[in-house]
């Protein structure tokens, strides 16, 4: 699907099913003139946002989540929130030195945003968690 519609179709279809799953109030925000982006972007943009509510409903007991999406000309910034018990300070960890530490998911998603020389960003307190992502790109034309 989301080769063939897009991320916006794709994280709509997404979002809607995961909300249905797990019966978190999930809230989707994206640009209406979103369009297309590189084809890795957008995979590498749908993956996260998948890991990051999968790390919600698995891990953070929270009744909500907030999925947004901006873009400019030169980037794309994802966040996903929750509201809730946080993460322990040493799985927020982005140096090398606490690779060991943070789960497989966090690792990858770090990956992904490396191979594509963006940034991550974890934020967490016992009121919930934000995940920032930074990535860079330029706009497909169709």
């Amino acid at each position: 699907m989301l080769d063939e519609t897009g991320l916006a179709s794709a994280l709509q279809w997404y979002v809607a099913g995961f909300e249905q799953r797990s019966a978190i109030n999930t809230t989707l925000d994206l640009p209406e003139t979103i369009g297309r982006l590189p084809r890795q972007i957008e995979t590498t943009v749908f993956r996260i946002i998948q890991e990051c509510l999968t790390n919600i409903h698995r891990h953070s007991n929270s009744p909500t989540a907030q999925v947004g999406i901006r873009t400019t000309d030169q980037m794309v910034i994802v966040e996903v929130s929750d509201e809730g018990r946080g993460m322990p300070p040493h799985n927020i960890r982005t140096n090398a030195a606490a690779t060991a530490l943070l789960g497989v998911g966090i690792m990858g998603m770090q990956e992904r945003v490396k191979q594509l020389g963006g940034r991550m960003e974890i934020e967490s307190s016992d009121h919930g968690t934000t995940v920032r992502v930074v990535l860079p790109h330029t706009r497909v034309t169709t």
